[in-house]
């Protein structure tokens, strides 16, 4: 009797094995599944307002600006964008005598190198240092930075320098005028 007991149980496991063996197919389908990444604008930020200080006639008064800041939120395919810069003449309250006005051609603007970027492509300072400074214009615009290539979104900031050329004829007084920036 003991014979016939161990076949039992090898018949048994045998049957238990095909038993695991034998599971059904597994079903499978797919999702197509979308998303999309949103196209921003292109925006520039300056300061509203910018006090450069005092000096005496015949004299340079050097100043920065104030943080200038592209941010590019296009998403393109192309992030290139070129940021200029122009300006008014600067004058006194009265402005009528030529001895109230100074010239936007007697003020240079450098852009210094960028202080902080983001994203990729290259980031070019229209004019690196204080040598590279360039006259402002009211006709012509000056190239105050730019941003060649490069995909998706990206954002640069610099600190700009303006170097008023005070005449020596000119008399005392608060001179205002306007500097832009544009970006495109």
């Amino acid at each position: 009797m003991r014979n016939h007991h161990k076949v039992g149980i090898i018949a048994t496991a045998a049957v238990a094995t095909l038993t695991l063996t034998a599971m059904p197919a597994l079903a499978q389908e797919n999702t197509t599944t979308t998303f999309d990444v949103d196209a921003g604008t292109l925006d520039l930020s300056v300061p509203a307002t910018a006090d450069l200080g005092s000096g005496d006639g015949g004299t340079t008064i050097t100043a920065q600006l104030g943080a200038i800041t592209v941010d590019d939120t296009r998403a393109a395919a192309d992030a290139s964008w070129d940021a200029t810069v122009e300006a008014t003449d600067f004058e006194t309250d009265d402005g009528g005598d030529p001895s109230e006005i100074i010239d936007v051609t007697s003020i240079d603007y450098w852009s210094g190198t960028a202080t902080a970027t983001t994203g990729n492509g290259t980031f070019n300072p229209g004019q690196e240092a204080s040598g590279d400074a360039v006259a402002l214009s009211d006709v012509t615009p000056v190239t105050a930075f730019s941003h060649d290539g490069g995909t998706g979104n990206n954002s640069a900031t610099w600190n700009p320098t303006l170097d008023v050329n005070v005449p020596l004829a000119n008399i005392a007084g608060t001179y205002t005028g306007t500097v832009t920036h544009s970006v495109a």
